[in-house]
C-alpha cells in the first residue's frame, strides 16, 4: 500500500493522480484505483476509475529507449483531433506534462468493447464475422485517410514530402539505438529500401500501427468499430505505409511479438490481396508499389521487435510474454528483403 493507502501500481502515483483529476476532469469523484490494461507494448496503458466512471490513461514505458515513438502529446492531439471526424476514436479528456507524473500522460474516455489480440479470441468469431470485421477494419483505414487534415486542426502535424525516405533513415537510426547484435540482412534491408524509395503516394494522416488489437469492436457486431486507439506513431504521410504495415501483420512471423498468438496472423482472415482490393476500391488508391510498402512494413515492425526485446534484456518490461518477441527480428528482416524483391505476391 502507497503512503495515502493506494494499492500500488508501477509507473502511477494514483496520490498525485487524483490530486490532477480533482482539478482538470469535472466528471472525478472521490477515490481513484487503476490497473493495468494488456496491450500497448510500447506506452503503458491503464484502466483508473472512481468507481462511477471509466477513464484510460496512457503514458511513456519505463526505461523508454525511443522517446520519439512515445510521444503522448502527439497521440492526445490526434484522437482530439478525430473526435467529430469518420473515423471512431475514444474522447479526449485531458492531456498533463511531466510535472504531475514524471512523465508526460495522456487520458481518454473508457469505449466499452471488444479487443481480440490472440488467434483463439479471433476464432470464437463465426467465418462470416471474422470477414466482415477484416473488411471493415480496412474500411476504416481508408476513411482515416481521406480525413483533410487542415479540416481537423493537424495542418504542420507532419511533413507528407519525403516522408518514406525520412521512415527508412528514422527506423534505421532505431535499430541503432536499440539493437542488441548485429544482424546483417537488416544492414541490406536498409540499404535496398533506401535505394527503391519511390515518391509518395499522396499524403494523408498515418495512424502507423494499424492492426486489429488496436481497434475496439462492437460486441455484438465485430464488423462495426467502436474505436481505433494506440496513435502513438501517428503523423501526416504516405496512406500506403499504413496499408502495407496493416498486411505485414498477417506473417506468422509477426506471432512471438505478441506472446505466439497474434489475431492477425490467423490463417481464417481474408487474403492479404483481397484485403488490399478491398483497401483500392474504398480508397481509389493506385497499389502499383504494394511492395515496397509490404517491405517497409516489415523493417518498421522488426526494429520496434527489436527495441521491445532489449527492454526486456535489461528488465524494463512489464507483464508476460515479452521472452518471445526477440525471436521474430530475423524472420521478419528477411521477409522484408523477399517483399522488396516481389518473391512474395499478395
Amino acid at each position: 500500500m502507497s503512503a495515502a493507502g493506494h494499492t500500488a501500481v508501477d509507473g502511477l502515483d494514483l496520490t498525485a493522480l487524483e490530486r490532477y483529476f480533482d482539478e482538470y476532469v469535472p466528471e472525478f469523484r472521490g477515490r481513484l484505483t487503476a490497473e493495468p490494461l494488456q496491450g500497448g507494448r510500447s506506452n503503458l496503458t491503464y484502466l483508473v476509475t472512481d468507481g462511477r466512471k471509466r477513464w484510460v490513461l496512457r503514458r511513456p514505458p519505463l526505461g523508454g529507449l525511443t522517446p520519439s515513438a512515445h510521444d503522448m502529446r502527439r497521440e492526445y492531439r490526434m484522437v482530439a483531433a478525430l473526435a467529430d471526424s469518420d473515423v471512431p476514436v475514444a474522447r479526449a479528456v485531458t492531456f498533463a506534462d511531466a510535472e504531475v507524473l514524471g512523465v508526460p500522460f495522456a487520458v481518454v474516455e473508457y469505449v466499452d468493447g471488444t479487443v481480440i489480440r490472440t488467434v483463439e479470441q479471433l476464432h470464437a468469431l463465426r467465418d462470416s464475422d471474422i470477414t466482415r470485421c477484416a473488411y471493415g477494419l480496412v474500411d476504416v483505414l481508408a476513411r482515416l485517410h481521406a480525413v483533410d487534415p487542415d479540416a481537423v486542426g493537424l495542418t504542420g502535424f507532419g511533413r507528407p514530402q519525403g516522408y518514406l525516405t525520412r521512415q527508412v533513415q528514422r527506423w534505421y537510426d532505431q535499430w541503432q539505438r536499440v539493437r542488441t547484435r548485429e544482424l546483417g540482412d537488416m544492414e541490406l534491408l536498409h540499404k535496398r529500401l533506401a535505394t527503391a524509395c519511390p515518391a509518395e503516394s499522396g499524403a494523408s494522416i498515418v495512424h502507423g500501427d494499424y492492426r486489429i488489437d488496436n481497434t475496439i469492436l462492437d460486441p455484438a457486431d465485430p464488423g462495426t468499430i467502436r474505436a481505433v486507439v494506440d496513435w502513438e506513431m501517428a503523423t501526416l504521410g504516405d496512406p500506403l505505409a499504413d496499408l502495407g504495415l496493416h498486411l505485414v501483420y498477417a506473417d506468422p512471423s509477426f506471432a512471438p511479438v505478441l506472446s505466439g498468438s497474434a489475431a492477425s496472423t490467423s490463417e481464417r482472415l481474408p487474403a492479404a490481396a483481397d484485403l488490399a482490393q478491398r483497401y483500392a476500391e474504398a480508397s481509389g488508391r493506385d497499389l502499383g508499389e504494394l511492395g515496397f510498402y509490404l517491405s517497409l512494413g516489415y523493417f518498421k515492425i522488426a526494429v520496434i521487435a527489436e527495441g521491445i526485446h532489449a527492454r526486456f534484456q535489461q528488465g524494463l518490461t512489464r507483464g508476460t510474454g515479452f521472452d518471445t518477441v526477440g525471436q521474430a527480428v530475423a524472420p521478419l528482416t528477411a521477409a522484408g528483403l523477399r517483399a522488396l524483391s516481389h518473391q512474395e505476391p499478395l
